[in-house]
């Protein structure tokens, strides 16, 4: 495979962002998702203005994956205000990581991940955090893999349905 490389994402970069977005997310939660509670969650969550809302607040910022100039996948870190939570001026939060199907198992999610540990590290965060579905056996491994343990849970509303999420978190002192 060609090296990935790991780009910033700007308002021009919107209608990918929201195809990337949404193709990702259809992809992880689909097949564990009523097709209501998904199309209601993917015509808000990822809006032109939301996603423009988002990257213009201060403290996100997403990220792509790219190979040979195709996206296939993104991040997005949070941190002051911007945390979607906790909201501790000491930690970094990673909102999203989500790879396209197809390249699953070719450590791009490992090479995202990474790269929000080294913004964290440069930034002098003394923690990451993150929730993740409680379903979603395969990131809950690759999060535990990378040194996180589960600290607490959280609500997240997917439509009309109530999903429980693992609050996980890092250290980094």
């Amino acid at each position: 495979m060609e090296k990935v490389s790991i780009s910033r994402v700007t308002l021009t970069d919107i209608d990918v962002l929201q195809t990337i977005g949404k193709q990702t997310f259809i992809e992880t939660f689909a097949p564990h998702n009523s097709e209501q509670n998904m199309t209601r969650y993917l015509e808000d969550g990822f809006s032109r203005q939301k996603l423009t809302d988002e990257i213009n607040t201060d403290g996100s910022v997403f990220y792509f994956a790219q190979l040979e100039g195709r996206v296939i996948g993104y991040l997005k870190i949070n941190t002051g205000a911007a945390q979607t939570e906790i909201q501790d001026s000491n930690a970094l939060e990673i909102e999203r990581i989500y790879v396209v199907q197809e390249y699953h198992g070719r450590k791009v999610g490992q090479l995202l991940y990474e790269w929000a540990i080294q913004i964290a590290y440069e930034r002098k965060f003394d923690y990451v955090w993150l929730g993740v579905w409680e379903h979603n056996t395969k990131a809950i491994r690759f999060y535990e893999k990378n040194g996180f343990v589960p600290f607490d849970k959280h609500v997240f509303i997917l439509g009309d349905d109530e999903q429980t999420d693992i609050m996980m978190k890092k250290s980094l002192k």
